[in-house]
């Protein structure tokens, strides 16, 4: 798909119906019902997600932002001229422009979502606001191997993949550290890596975070059964299901659930999966890492930590690793 001056081509890897279908029989299948938390991002997702990033109770968006934007200049300092930028998950692309704004002659952005239409009006978005940048957006589910596209007329001095929003969080630590593994061989030799790690806390701040008093973090979650209903066929009552976030105190995680309310049956594309009354679907993890024990976690994938930052409250970090 051809777009607008700046932006190339897009890469279009996005799941198949097919693949969707495959992990929602497999997850709903388990003794413990799951649901892929990649496939929360559909447009509406997408849009609700963009919501909670806005919420009093929701601290990691803004906490994350105001720390890159304190420290952006010495992050270019690092990082030095010419860089392209791979930011893995982009949503958005508001976190982006501040590092942007602060590198020397950035030569190229590649935003990779798994949502399509999003990935596409941010890309738009951020052509219109840095004209000189080239932007090559992939659409694909990150966790699986793939190609990076290259950026036309440019040649990048150093690599850099950007991972923000605590999303490392989403993978238990053994599948966070395939994931960095994974990236280190996507971004090259000697590349570095920007990624924001959210930190344990007072649980009343994790639950009010995760439960927030307007129920969009609840409507997002319930958004995966109507995703589910609409390309799948399925007959997932959302009324007879409720949004519920625990925090795991021994695994230093929230966990995100879908509780049915009753007894019941659900079809999906023709396929009977029984709930019992107070049954859960885990959707989701939120892995919350101290500084030191991330540094590990990112020793063991390949990296070297060069520096982290954190707020004045200590509610979240960002790190600056190279690739070793």
């Amino acid at each position: 798909m051809a777009s607008q001056r700046g932006v190339e081509r897009l890469r279009d890897l996005e799941p198949s119906l097919d693949e969707f279908q495959t992990a929602v029989f497999a997850g709903l299948s388990q003794r413990q019902k799951t649901l892929p938390c990649k496939f929360f991002y559909d447009p509406e997702g997408s849009r609700l997600f963009e919501r909670i990033c806005e919420l009093p109770e929701y601290y990691p968006t803004r906490t994350e932002c105001r720390i890159l934007r304190d420290r952006a200049e010495t992050i270019a300092a690092t990082v030095g001229p010419r860089a392209r930028l791979v930011e893995f998950g982009s949503g958005a692309g508001v976190k982006i422009k501040l590092l942007l704004r602060a590198l020397d002659q950035p030569v190229g952005y590649v935003p990779i979502d798994i949502s399509r239409g999003h990935l596409l009006a941010a890309a738009a978005g951020l052509a219109a606001d840095f004209p000189g940048l080239r932007i090559a957006p992939v659409c694909a589910d990150y966790t699986r191997p793939f190609a990076l596209p290259t950026i036309r007329g440019r040649l990048a001095r150093v690599t850099v993949g950007f991972f923000p929003g605590s999303t490392i969080g989403n993978f238990n630590p053994d599948e966070a550290k395939t994931f960095l593994s994974l990236v280190r061989g996507l971004l090259g030799p000697a590349a570095m890596m920007i990624i924001g790690v959210d930190v344990p806390k007072d649980a009343r701040v994790l639950h009010a975070a995760y439960n927030d008093a307007d129920g969009i973090t609840a409507a997002f979650n319930l958004n995966l059964l109507k995703r589910i209903n609409r390309e799948l066929n399925g007959t997932f009552d959302l009324a007879s299901f409720a949004h519920e976030a625990r925090w795991n105190e021994a695994l230093s995680r929230i966990e995100m659930y879908l509780v049915s309310m009753r007894e019941q049956t659900v079809h999906i594309a023709g396929r009977p999966f029984g709930f019992a009354a107070g049954e859960a679907i885990h959707t989701e993890n939120s892995h919350k890492y101290g500084i030191e024990r991330f540094h590990a976690l990112a020793r063991a994938a390949g990296y070297i930590p060069v520096e982290a930052w954190t707020d004045e409250h200590q509610l979240f970090s960002v790190h600056l690793l190279r690739a070793r």
